[in-house]
């Protein structure tokens, strides 16, 4: 059975609700020779996109949203015990996302093919607090910070924190990626938030990440039509000085 046919079933035991079938269906491929990571890569992470496509169209019920998704991620925490993995390399990586189930979802596969690939991973989820995700960034010394799945209300956030990271410069060459949700559908958005790279899916963020091993800052030019400020007060200086102080540069 092709990958295409498997991922057709599979589609259609999520939104019906039946576990055992939807689980019967990619062990049966793992079974046939079909590598864990290329179900996470061509069955579940696309079952994840259409699941969110279809939800967001109205075109499924909420309920069918949320037993699709916790089927899908049961069935990825079981494919994430069969993955091939290589050697350590030493790379790091952190890995955050926006709320929800599938924002968790997307950034926990990613975390599983990375971790596969033999990079140490922390996997944050969803929910924590910039500050607390510089002082991880300051201790672990990432390479890459991944943010996976943000819906348009959470991309203020992401802008803070980026500032956040890069006026502080405890980790000036690491690199921040964003993937999936809002940045899939808005052209140019992560330039706008002044990340290092981007990428739509996890396939492409593995491809992304090996091409661009090293971080090359962008210049820093005032966006059309606003003015650069030429202080920054207020709650943004407040949270910068109380980083310094916990990471003591």
């Amino acid at each position: 059975m092709k990958i295409s046919e498997t991922f057709k079933d599979y589609v259609r035991y999520l939104f019906a609700g039946r576990r055992a079938e939807a689980r019967e269906a990619i062990m049966a491929a793992h079974d046939r020779g079909t590598l864990a990571s290329k179900l996470l890569k061509y069955v579940i992470w696309p079952a994840m996109e259409e699941v969110e496509k279809l939800y967001r169209a109205d075109h499924v019920s909420r309920i069918q949203e949320q037993m699709a998704t916790r089927i899908n991620r049961m069935i990825a925490d079981q494919l994430q015990g069969y993955l091939a993995r290589k050697p350590r390399s030493g790379q790091r990586m952190i890995v955050t996302c926006g709320d929800g189930e599938i924002e968790e979802l997307g950034a926990q596969i990613t975390a599983d093919l990375f971790e596969a690939e033999g990079w140490s991973v922390w996997f944050l989820g969803s929910g924590v607090p910039n500050d607390e995700i510089l002082q991880l960034v300051g201790t672990v010394k990432a390479d890459v910070l991944c943010i996976y799945g943000a819906k348009p209300v959470g991309v203020p956030n992401i802008r803070r924190l980026v500032e956040l990271i890069r006026a502080v410069g405890v980790c000036d060459d690491m690199q921040i990626l964003v993937t999936g949700g809002v940045f899939n559908r808005a052209d140019g958005l992560a330039d706008e938030v002044k990340v290092d790279l981007y990428a739509p899916s996890v396939e492409e963020a593995m491809k992304t990440v090996a091409e661009h091993p090293v971080r090359v800052p962008k210049p820093d030019v005032p966006e059309p039509g606003r003015r650069r400020k030429r202080n920054r007060k207020g709650a943004q200086t407040s949270a910068i000085r109380k980083a310094r102080l916990a990471l003591g540069v």
